[in-house]
């Protein structure tokens, strides 16, 4: 069975913070590396080279698959800030409405700009999401 294309890195968080252009979008990272590790209590591990994470977890399927993944994270792509929460969106909506403008996938939110958000609520969607990751599967410290 193949591995995911995502693995954890031995890449510097801040180091590749450090590199994000434009200069806005690195200080938004700067500001979400900060809420990251205030909200979930751990230090930030890269995965592949784009995506900041934050704790891990080992998932196995009824299919079989299974692997390992962050349990939480971001990325501050040119276009928008993609912020992973997983397990999903499913439960979330009453929390999603308070957030601000956005938009979602299967497990990802999508920014245009963290100004267009209310932090305190992410803070509280991160935290749900960990919450909520926990009862399916342990998750741990990064």
């Amino acid at each position: 069975m193949a591995e995911n294309k995502t693995q954890a890195t031995k890449l510097s968080a801040a180091d590749f913070i450090a590199t994000v252009e434009p200069d806005k979008r690195r200080t938004e990272a700067q500001v979400l590396l900060a809420l990251f590790r205030k909200v979930t209590g751990w230090e930030p591990v890269m995965w592949g080279p784009a995506i900041v994470g934050f704790g891990e977890y080992h998932y196995k399927y009824d299919s079989g698959r299974e692997g390992d993944f962050m349990a939480t994270g971001f990325s501050p792509r040119k276009a928008k800030l993609s912020i992973y929460i997983l397990p999903g969106y499913q439960d979330y909506s009453a929390i999603l409405a308070r957030l601000g403008k956005h938009s979602t996938g299967k497990s990802c939110l999508y920014v245009n700009k963290l100004e267009d958000i209310d932090l305190d609520v992410l803070g509280e969607l991160i935290a749900a999401g960990i919450r909520d990751l926990s009862k399916l599967y342990p998750v741990k410290a990064s």
